[in-house]
């Protein structure tokens, strides 16, 4: 199980000479073997561009909780206002620092469906706020680079993915609705299937989607 942190990459590396960084250091970790991808949220985004890097390297895409493409018309912040997006970054970065319960209890207000289930549960309060500290701290501008490529237009990149890709969403996801997942099917060549969970949300998909990924795979 490789899993790459992506924002102590020098934020100055960027666009397609990021992705292809990327694709190159898995290529070098796994050995040259091919391997299964898996991507969440906005990670979707970054599995897709450096799948194209990677033509005979992977085995399969797995697109969880998928963001989709912003052409259609959405508004978001990063995309808007990228200087007030970074300042508002750094400052989720200190609360991070100082007081991550605060910064968990922020970024999980608005949890729908299954997620607020998540959000109230103690051990997935644990195990994410780490997290959440470990992207805030010390990344913030890794994390700004991946944000800000994604709000760029890149829909027609899809095409390029000819890999068996796998969607998996939930029917609630109030950060990355349902529609993006629909979105992204049609779109996308090598799209596979699409596995809708009634009643979940961002992080429940996750937790329902990676074990049935990881079985599917002969790892479970």
């Amino acid at each position: 199980m490789l899993c790459l942190d992506r924002f102590v990459i020098d934020p100055s590396i960027t666009g397609e000479a990021y992705y292809k960084l990327l694709a190159e250091k898995i290529a070098e970790e796994s050995g040259g073997q091919a391997v299964d991808f898996i991507g969440f949220s906005i990670g979707a985004f970054i599995a897709l561009q450096t799948c194209r890097y990677m033509p005979n390297g992977v085995r399969s895409l797995h697109l969880v909780s998928a963001a989709a493409p912003l052409e259609a018309g959405e508004f978001l912040l990063a995309k808007a206002a990228p200087t007030l997006f970074l300042l508002l970054s750094y400052w989720q970065s200190l609360l991070a620092w100082l007081a991550p319960k605060a910064l968990f209890r922020l970024l999980f207000a608005s949890a729908a469906g299954g997620d607020k289930a998540l959000a109230a549960d103690p051990e997935f309060q644990a195990r994410i706020t780490p997290v959440l500290r470990s992207c805030f701290l010390g990344r913030v501008r890794g994390y700004a680079r991946d944000v800000g490529a994604y709000v760029q237009p890149w829909s027609a990149t899809l095409v390029d993915i000819s890999v068996p890709t796998h969607l998996w969403h939930g029917d609630k996801d109030n950060w990355s609705p349902s529609q993006m997942a629909h979105y992204l099917a049609p779109a996308i060549p090598g799209a596979a299937s699409t596995q809708s969970f009634s009643g979940l949300s961002h992080y429940s998909c996750l937790y329902r989607a990676v074990p049935e990924i990881c079985r599917g795979l002969g790892r479970g």
